[in-house]
Protein backbone atom coordinates (compact mmCIF):
# COMPACT_ATOMS: atom_id res chain seq x y z
CA UNK A 1 0.00 0.00 0.00
CA UNK A 2 1.21 3.37 -0.81
CA UNK A 3 0.36 6.22 1.58
CA UNK A 4 -1.69 8.16 -0.41
CA UNK A 5 -3.98 5.08 -1.22
CA UNK A 6 -5.29 5.95 2.52
CA UNK A 7 -6.89 9.08 1.45
CA UNK A 8 -10.11 9.12 0.52
CA UNK A 9 -10.96 9.64 -3.40
CA UNK A 10 -12.36 13.07 -2.71
CA UNK A 11 -8.94 14.75 -1.64
CA UNK A 12 -6.64 13.05 -3.78
CA UNK A 13 -7.10 15.68 -6.35
CA UNK A 14 -8.84 18.54 -4.21
CA UNK A 15 -8.06 22.10 -4.47
CA UNK A 16 -7.04 24.04 -1.60
CA UNK A 17 -8.40 27.64 -0.05
CA UNK A 18 -6.07 30.42 -0.77
CA UNK A 19 -5.50 32.54 2.31
CA UNK A 20 -3.92 35.97 2.25
CA UNK A 21 -0.08 35.46 3.58
CA UNK A 22 0.90 36.97 7.32
CA UNK A 23 2.92 39.92 7.18
CA UNK A 24 5.77 38.58 9.07
CA UNK A 25 6.48 35.90 6.26
CA UNK A 26 5.61 38.61 3.45
CA UNK A 27 8.48 40.93 5.16
CA UNK A 28 10.85 37.53 4.97
CA UNK A 29 10.48 37.30 1.70
CA UNK A 30 10.23 40.48 0.50
CA UNK A 31 13.09 41.00 2.39
CA UNK A 32 12.13 44.29 4.25
CA UNK A 33 10.80 45.06 7.92
CA UNK A 34 6.89 44.26 8.79
CA UNK A 35 6.72 48.05 9.34
CA UNK A 36 7.45 48.86 5.92
CA UNK A 37 4.21 46.70 4.64
CA UNK A 38 1.26 48.46 3.48
CA UNK A 39 -1.18 45.14 4.24
CA UNK A 40 -4.06 46.06 2.19
CA UNK A 41 -5.15 42.49 1.35
CA UNK A 42 -7.06 40.81 4.11
CA UNK A 43 -9.53 42.74 5.23
CA UNK A 44 -8.22 43.38 8.89
CA UNK A 45 -8.50 46.11 11.26
CA UNK A 46 -5.51 48.62 10.61
CA UNK A 47 -6.04 50.38 14.20
CA UNK A 48 -5.44 46.67 16.14
CA UNK A 49 -7.07 45.79 19.21
CA UNK A 50 -8.57 47.27 21.85
CA UNK A 51 -5.40 47.70 24.31
CA UNK A 52 -7.85 46.44 27.08
CA UNK A 53 -7.19 43.21 25.12
CA UNK A 54 -3.25 43.18 25.31
CA UNK A 55 -3.47 43.81 29.45
CA UNK A 56 -5.89 40.56 30.28
CA UNK A 57 -3.90 39.00 28.44
CA UNK A 58 -0.60 39.82 29.41
CA UNK A 59 -2.42 39.32 33.17
CA UNK A 60 -3.94 35.94 32.68
CA UNK A 61 -2.63 32.79 34.92
CA UNK A 62 -5.22 30.27 34.13
CA UNK A 63 -3.31 29.45 30.01
CA UNK A 64 -2.59 25.77 32.02
CA UNK A 65 -6.48 24.96 32.42
CA UNK A 66 -8.60 23.95 29.43
CA UNK A 67 -10.78 26.42 28.69
CA UNK A 68 -14.88 26.56 29.14
CA UNK A 69 -16.18 24.30 26.48
CA UNK A 70 -19.77 26.06 26.58
CA UNK A 71 -18.23 29.68 26.37
CA UNK A 72 -20.78 30.62 29.19
CA UNK A 73 -19.43 33.79 29.94
CA UNK A 74 -18.80 35.44 26.65
CA UNK A 75 -22.38 33.95 25.55
CA UNK A 76 -23.46 36.20 28.37
CA UNK A 77 -22.04 38.91 26.66
CA UNK A 78 -22.79 38.49 24.13
CA UNK A 79 -26.69 38.38 24.74
CA UNK A 80 -26.13 41.85 25.52
CA UNK A 81 -24.44 42.87 22.54
CA UNK A 82 -27.08 40.92 19.94
CA UNK A 83 -30.20 41.41 21.88
CA UNK A 84 -31.29 38.06 21.90
CA UNK A 85 -30.76 35.11 24.48
CA UNK A 86 -27.90 32.90 25.00
CA UNK A 87 -29.88 30.05 23.61
CA UNK A 88 -29.49 31.64 20.60
CA UNK A 89 -25.98 31.61 20.30
CA UNK A 90 -23.22 29.91 19.08
CA UNK A 91 -19.26 30.59 19.52
CA UNK A 92 -16.35 29.76 16.92
CA UNK A 93 -13.10 29.65 16.14
CA UNK A 94 -14.28 32.30 13.54
CA UNK A 95 -16.64 31.82 11.25
CA UNK A 96 -14.64 29.35 9.25
CA UNK A 97 -15.18 26.90 11.79
CA UNK A 98 -18.82 27.86 11.79
CA UNK A 99 -19.13 27.59 8.17
CA UNK A 100 -17.58 23.86 8.69
CA UNK A 101 -19.92 23.01 11.80
CA UNK A 102 -23.20 23.89 10.27
CA UNK A 103 -22.26 21.53 7.21
CA UNK A 104 -21.31 19.15 9.10
CA UNK A 105 -24.69 18.89 10.95
CA UNK A 106 -27.05 19.37 7.75
CA UNK A 107 -25.49 18.07 5.12
CA UNK A 108 -25.56 14.93 3.75
CA UNK A 109 -23.37 13.45 1.10
CA UNK A 110 -24.82 14.44 -2.05
CA UNK A 111 -27.03 16.88 -0.70
CA UNK A 112 -26.66 19.95 -2.23
CA UNK A 113 -25.57 24.34 -1.41
CA UNK A 114 -26.53 27.36 -3.22
CA UNK A 115 -23.48 29.57 -3.74
CA UNK A 116 -23.50 32.95 -5.34
CA UNK A 117 -20.49 33.73 -6.88
CA UNK A 118 -18.40 36.01 -6.88
CA UNK A 119 -18.29 35.80 -3.44
CA UNK A 120 -16.34 34.28 -0.10
CA UNK A 121 -14.60 31.37 -1.23
CA UNK A 122 -14.62 29.04 1.69
CA UNK A 123 -18.39 28.75 1.45
CA UNK A 124 -18.02 26.32 -1.91
CA UNK A 125 -14.32 25.01 -0.40
CA UNK A 126 -16.65 23.84 2.83
CA UNK A 127 -19.35 21.93 0.90
CA UNK A 128 -16.79 19.99 -1.03
CA UNK A 129 -14.87 18.47 2.19
CA UNK A 130 -17.91 17.95 3.61
CA UNK A 131 -19.14 15.83 0.57
CA UNK A 132 -22.00 18.40 -0.84
CA UNK A 133 -22.60 19.40 -4.61
CA UNK A 134 -22.45 22.99 -4.87
CA UNK A 135 -24.97 24.89 -7.15
CA UNK A 136 -23.68 28.29 -8.26
CA UNK A 137 -26.34 30.89 -9.44
CA UNK A 138 -23.90 33.65 -10.93
CA UNK A 139 -25.14 37.43 -9.29
CA UNK A 140 -26.20 39.81 -11.57
CA UNK A 141 -24.21 42.71 -13.08
CA UNK A 142 -24.53 44.76 -10.10
CA UNK A 143 -23.51 41.95 -8.14
CA UNK A 144 -27.12 41.78 -6.25
CA UNK A 145 -28.81 38.29 -6.31
CA UNK A 146 -30.83 36.95 -9.01
CA UNK A 147 -33.94 35.90 -7.40
CA UNK A 148 -35.84 34.20 -10.14
CA UNK A 149 -33.18 32.28 -11.07
CA UNK A 150 -32.78 31.06 -7.28
CA UNK A 151 -36.19 30.20 -7.27
CA UNK A 152 -35.94 28.23 -10.43
CA UNK A 153 -32.49 26.12 -8.90
CA UNK A 154 -34.62 25.18 -5.75
CA UNK A 155 -37.45 24.08 -7.86
CA UNK A 156 -35.19 22.26 -11.12
CA UNK A 157 -32.44 20.76 -8.45
CA UNK A 158 -33.07 17.88 -6.21
CA UNK A 159 -31.64 17.51 -2.95
CA UNK A 160 -31.10 21.40 -2.13
CA UNK A 161 -30.42 21.96 1.60
CA UNK A 162 -29.03 25.36 2.21
CA UNK A 163 -27.87 28.60 1.00
CA UNK A 164 -24.95 31.09 1.89
CA UNK A 165 -25.22 34.66 1.64
CA UNK A 166 -22.65 37.14 2.43
CA UNK A 167 -23.92 40.46 3.12
CA UNK A 168 -22.24 42.76 3.05
CA UNK A 169 -20.95 40.76 0.36
CA UNK A 170 -16.75 39.94 0.16
CA UNK A 171 -15.30 41.05 -2.70
CA UNK A 172 -18.10 43.27 -3.91
CA UNK A 173 -18.88 45.17 -0.70
CA UNK A 174 -22.86 45.42 -1.27
CA UNK A 175 -25.49 44.78 1.08
CA UNK A 176 -28.16 42.48 0.61
CA UNK A 177 -31.93 43.87 0.93
CA UNK A 178 -33.72 42.13 3.88
CA UNK A 179 -36.54 41.56 1.67
CA UNK A 180 -34.24 39.41 -0.49
CA UNK A 181 -33.31 37.36 2.50
CA UNK A 182 -36.81 37.11 3.00
CA UNK A 183 -37.78 35.66 -0.22
CA UNK A 184 -35.55 33.09 0.08
CA UNK A 185 -36.25 32.11 3.13
CA UNK A 186 -39.65 31.10 2.02
CA UNK A 187 -38.15 28.66 -0.18
CA UNK A 188 -38.17 26.29 2.93
CA UNK A 189 -34.27 25.47 2.56
CA UNK A 190 -31.74 26.50 5.38
CA UNK A 191 -30.06 30.11 4.54
CA UNK A 192 -26.86 31.28 6.48
CA UNK A 193 -26.15 34.91 6.49
CA UNK A 194 -22.88 35.81 7.02
CA UNK A 195 -22.55 39.17 8.33
CA UNK A 196 -19.10 39.33 8.85
CA UNK A 197 -18.77 43.22 7.85
CA UNK A 198 -22.05 43.78 9.64
CA UNK A 199 -20.02 46.56 11.96
CA UNK A 200 -19.20 48.74 9.19
CA UNK A 201 -22.63 48.54 7.09
CA UNK A 202 -24.71 48.84 10.76
CA UNK A 203 -27.25 46.61 9.23
CA UNK A 204 -28.35 42.99 10.24
CA UNK A 205 -30.85 40.44 9.75
CA UNK A 206 -30.32 38.57 13.21
CA UNK A 207 -33.62 40.27 14.26
CA UNK A 208 -35.47 37.37 12.23
CA UNK A 209 -33.73 34.42 13.52
CA UNK A 210 -36.59 34.06 16.46
CA UNK A 211 -39.10 33.99 13.91
CA UNK A 212 -37.04 31.72 11.19
CA UNK A 213 -36.26 28.05 12.14
CA UNK A 214 -34.43 28.09 8.65
CA UNK A 215 -31.99 31.23 8.99
CA UNK A 216 -28.92 31.27 10.75
CA UNK A 217 -26.80 34.33 10.79
CA UNK A 218 -22.74 34.37 11.71
CA UNK A 219 -20.67 37.07 12.59
CA UNK A 220 -16.79 37.26 13.65
CA UNK A 221 -14.71 39.69 15.62
CA UNK A 222 -11.55 39.57 13.21
CA UNK A 223 -12.31 42.86 11.65
CA UNK A 224 -14.13 45.28 13.51
CA UNK A 225 -12.70 44.35 16.79
CA UNK A 226 -8.70 43.32 15.29
CA UNK A 227 -8.90 39.73 16.74
CA UNK A 228 -8.09 38.37 13.24
CA UNK A 229 -5.10 36.39 14.52
CA UNK A 230 -7.17 34.82 17.42
CA UNK A 231 -10.05 33.10 15.65
CA UNK A 232 -12.81 34.22 17.30
CA UNK A 233 -16.50 34.21 16.10
CA UNK A 234 -20.21 33.41 16.72
CA UNK A 235 -23.15 32.95 15.24
CA UNK A 236 -27.06 33.51 15.68
CA UNK A 237 -28.86 30.21 15.69
CA UNK A 238 -32.03 28.80 15.96
CA UNK A 239 -31.95 27.27 19.57
CA UNK A 240 -32.74 23.28 18.61
CA UNK A 241 -29.36 24.16 15.79
CA UNK A 242 -27.77 25.64 18.64
CA UNK A 243 -28.02 22.75 20.75
CA UNK A 244 -26.83 20.22 18.62
CA UNK A 245 -24.12 22.21 17.74
CA UNK A 246 -22.65 22.40 21.28
CA UNK A 247 -23.34 18.49 21.28
CA UNK A 248 -20.75 17.78 18.34
CA UNK A 249 -18.43 20.28 17.76
CA UNK A 250 -15.00 19.68 19.59
CA UNK A 251 -14.81 20.49 23.41
CA UNK A 252 -12.38 22.95 23.46
CA UNK A 253 -12.50 24.93 20.25
CA UNK A 254 -12.08 28.05 21.56
CA UNK A 255 -9.13 28.62 23.81
CA UNK A 256 -8.98 31.26 26.37
CA UNK A 257 -7.06 33.80 25.34
CA UNK A 258 -9.77 34.34 22.44
CA UNK A 259 -12.34 33.70 24.96
CA UNK A 260 -10.41 36.73 27.38
CA UNK A 261 -10.04 38.67 23.77
CA UNK A 262 -13.39 38.71 22.92
CA UNK A 263 -15.22 39.81 26.51
CA UNK A 264 -12.54 42.61 26.89
CA UNK A 265 -13.67 43.91 22.98
CA UNK A 266 -17.36 43.76 24.50
CA UNK A 267 -16.33 45.58 27.36
CA UNK A 268 -14.94 48.33 25.42
CA UNK A 269 -16.77 49.19 22.24
CA UNK A 270 -16.97 53.19 22.88
CA UNK A 271 -13.30 52.46 21.20
CA UNK A 272 -13.69 50.40 18.85
CA UNK A 273 -16.97 52.10 17.53
CA UNK A 274 -14.84 54.77 17.33
CA UNK A 275 -12.74 52.95 15.12
CA UNK A 276 -15.19 51.53 13.21
CA UNK A 277 -16.53 55.05 12.35
CA UNK A 278 -13.22 55.88 11.53
CA UNK A 279 -12.71 52.93 8.72
CA UNK A 280 -15.79 54.09 7.69
CA UNK A 281 -15.09 57.40 6.90
CA UNK A 282 -11.73 56.37 5.39
CA UNK A 283 -13.76 54.00 2.96
CA UNK A 284 -15.46 56.71 1.85
CA UNK A 285 -12.62 59.09 1.59
CA UNK A 286 -10.50 56.24 -0.44
CA UNK A 287 -13.58 55.94 -2.89
CA UNK A 288 -13.55 59.63 -3.72
CA UNK A 289 -10.14 59.79 -4.64
CA UNK A 290 -10.11 56.93 -6.73
CA UNK A 291 -12.76 58.09 -8.52
CA UNK A 292 -11.37 61.01 -8.94
CA UNK A 293 -7.80 59.52 -9.96
CA UNK A 294 -9.55 57.74 -13.05
CA UNK A 295 -7.09 54.74 -12.94
CA UNK A 296 -9.31 51.97 -10.83
CA UNK A 297 -12.91 52.32 -10.47
CA UNK A 298 -14.10 51.59 -7.34
CA UNK A 299 -17.32 49.54 -6.42
CA UNK A 300 -19.49 51.39 -3.62
CA UNK A 301 -18.78 49.38 -0.41
CA UNK A 302 -20.85 49.18 2.89
CA UNK A 303 -17.90 46.71 4.20
CA UNK A 304 -14.08 47.64 5.20
CA UNK A 305 -13.13 47.31 1.61
CA UNK A 306 -13.46 48.62 -1.99
CA UNK A 307 -13.59 45.96 -4.77
CA UNK A 308 -11.67 47.98 -8.03
CA UNK A 309 -12.61 47.25 -11.51
CA UNK A 310 -8.79 47.68 -13.05
CA UNK A 311 -7.99 48.18 -17.06
CA UNK A 312 -8.80 45.73 -18.79
CA UNK A 313 -6.38 42.53 -18.28
CA UNK A 314 -4.25 44.63 -16.02
CA UNK A 315 -5.14 43.48 -12.51
CA UNK A 316 -2.78 41.29 -11.96
CA UNK A 317 0.05 43.77 -13.10
CA UNK A 318 -1.16 46.25 -10.96
CA UNK A 319 -1.40 44.52 -8.55
CA UNK A 320 2.23 42.88 -8.57
CA UNK A 321 3.42 46.78 -9.09
CA UNK A 322 1.90 47.86 -6.09
CA UNK A 323 3.44 44.24 -4.25
CA UNK A 324 7.28 46.01 -5.66
CA UNK A 325 6.29 49.01 -3.58
CA UNK A 326 5.33 47.17 -0.52
CA UNK A 327 1.90 47.66 -1.07
CA UNK A 328 -0.51 44.44 -0.85
CA UNK A 329 -3.60 44.47 -2.35
CA UNK A 330 -5.70 41.17 -3.33
CA UNK A 331 -6.09 39.89 -7.06
CA UNK A 332 -8.81 36.75 -7.59
CA UNK A 333 -7.49 34.84 -10.36
CA UNK A 334 -11.24 33.96 -11.54
CA UNK A 335 -13.09 34.40 -14.80
CA UNK A 336 -15.85 36.77 -12.70
CA UNK A 337 -12.45 38.79 -10.96
CA UNK A 338 -10.33 39.22 -13.38
CA UNK A 339 -10.49 42.58 -14.00
CA UNK A 340 -10.68 43.78 -10.53
CA UNK A 341 -8.68 43.99 -7.57
CA UNK A 342 -9.96 44.24 -3.70
CA UNK A 343 -8.70 46.87 -1.55
CA UNK A 344 -8.96 46.73 2.58
CA UNK A 345 -9.59 50.22 3.76
CA UNK A 346 -6.17 51.11 6.23
CA UNK A 347 -5.07 54.40 7.60
CA UNK A 348 -5.66 57.82 6.22
CA UNK A 349 -1.40 57.53 5.60
CA UNK A 350 -2.09 53.75 4.10
CA UNK A 351 -4.60 55.42 1.03
CA UNK A 352 -2.21 58.40 0.01
CA UNK A 353 1.03 55.73 -0.32
CA UNK A 354 -1.54 53.92 -2.14
CA UNK A 355 -2.97 57.02 -4.10
CA UNK A 356 0.42 57.99 -5.52
CA UNK A 357 1.61 54.42 -5.90
CA UNK A 358 -1.22 53.90 -8.34
CA UNK A 359 -0.60 57.17 -10.19
CA UNK A 360 3.02 56.42 -10.67
CA UNK A 361 1.67 52.88 -11.99
CA UNK A 362 -0.63 54.61 -14.36
CA UNK A 363 1.99 57.09 -15.51
CA UNK A 364 4.70 53.81 -16.58
CA UNK A 365 1.26 52.14 -17.92
CA UNK A 366 0.77 54.94 -20.24
CA UNK A 367 4.59 55.15 -21.68
CA UNK A 368 4.75 51.68 -22.26
CA UNK A 369 1.79 52.08 -24.58
CA UNK A 370 3.08 55.18 -26.16
CA UNK A 371 6.44 53.31 -26.60
CA UNK A 372 4.96 50.63 -28.37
Amino acid sequence: MRAEDFVRPLFRNFDSYSPVTPPDILAEEMGVSVEELVKLDGNENPYGCSPRVLEALGRCSLYHFYPDPLHRKLRKALREYVGLGEEYIVVGSGSDELIDLILRLCLSPGEKVLNFPPTFGMYSFSVRVCGGEVVEIQRREDFSLDLEAIRDAVRRERGVKMAFITSPNNPTGNLIPEEDIREILKLGILVVVDEAYYEFAGESVAHLVPRHENLIVLRTFSKWAGLAGLRIGYGIFPPKIAEAIYKMKLPYNINIAAQIAALESLSDLDLLRERVAAIVRERERLYIKLKEQGFLDPLPSRANFILCRAPSGKALLIKEELRRRRILVRYFNTPLLRDFIRISVGRAEHTDMLLEALEEIRGEMELKEQGR
